[in-house]
């Protein structure tokens, strides 16, 4: 189940017509499946999760669907995923006016290293919420408290509603030059290091990057920030026309898989055929 809505899945279902994954699970969980399209079965799974398995996609595909679609848009936000912090990976982070990044706890999930991850965010991003389910909130709130940090909260309900219970603040005490430049990819940093002094150092190459680190460094950590909030929100790279046309259980697949056009014309062709059983 967990991996019928992955990347690999979804690759090998649009660029070679089928998958072993794909026809285990829909033989499994869909009642007389054959002569459906792809399309109306892909449907039918994504009910079975939000009704008796929701796991991190249902939850990553929800919120990119609710906020990132639904609240802002393709052209004026982005959204990242998985993305290393300090010693944890952000589930899913999003980025408009102001960057929050969500950290996701189903019901499927425990606690134990929410501090640590929380903690982790704040070094490289000032607004943190932690995404749950209605019987996790008190548990939540009462670590949130422990750590003393103005940590925002939600609950996703059975409706697929996503209920504010306390908003995110900024926090920007915590952010570390350091775990922002580790965000950032080759070219990017040598863009900012380009733009705030003319020129990137010149050393051998072993030295390279940590000279790179040290200018870096020597940026006013607000400036640092900013810099590194206008970079990653320019990594989105959909084709918007094309993606419009993904349906909505796809969305997180299909906006984080880099499609190209050719791509797109597959993936209809695959949601439209009729399945044949494997």
């Amino acid at each position: 189940m967990n991996n019928f809505f992955s990347k690999n899945t979804f690759y090998h279902c649009y660029s070679e017509g089928q998958d072993k994954t794909y026809i285990q699970v829909i033989n499994r969980y869909i009642d007389q499946p054959v002569g459906k399209n792809n399309k109306q079965l892909v449907s039918e799974m994504y009910h079975v999760l939000k009704q008796d398995y929701r796991n991190e996609y249902f939850y990553k595909n929800t919120l990119l669907n609710k906020l990132l679609l639904g609240v802002h848009s393709v052209n004026t936000a982005t959204a990242l995923t998985e993305i290393p912090i300090a010693n944890s990976k952000a589930d899913f982070v999003l980025i408009n006016g102001k960057a929050v990044v969500y950290e996701i706890k189903t019901e499927l999930d425990n606690l134990e290293r929410l501090d640590n991850q929380i903690n982790d965010y704040y070094k490289a991003f000032d607004h943190v919420a932690v995404v749950t389910y209605n019987d996790n909130v008190e548990a939540v709130q009462t670590r949130i408290q422990n750590i003393g940090k103005p940590v925002g909260i939600y609950a996703l309900q059975k409706s697929g509603v996503l209920k504010t219970i306390q908003q995110p603040e900024g926090y920007c005490e915590a952010l570390d030059t350091g775990v922002l430049f580790r965000l950032l990819r080759k070219s990017e940093y040598e863009n900012i290091i380009i733009d705030r002094y003319g020129a990137l150092p010149e050393t051998s190459d072993f030295r390279y990057y940590n000279e790179c680190r040290k200018l870096f460094a020597q940026l006013p950590i607000d400036e640092a920030y900013s810099e590194v909030l206008k970079i990653l929100k320019r990594r989105s790279n959909i084709i918007k026309d094309e993606y419009d046309n993904i349906p909505y259980e796809l969305k997180f697949l299909a906006y984080f898989m880099g499609l190209k056009e050719d791509d797109y014309e597959k993936i209809d062709v695959f949601l439209n055929e009729a399945y044949g059983g494997g």
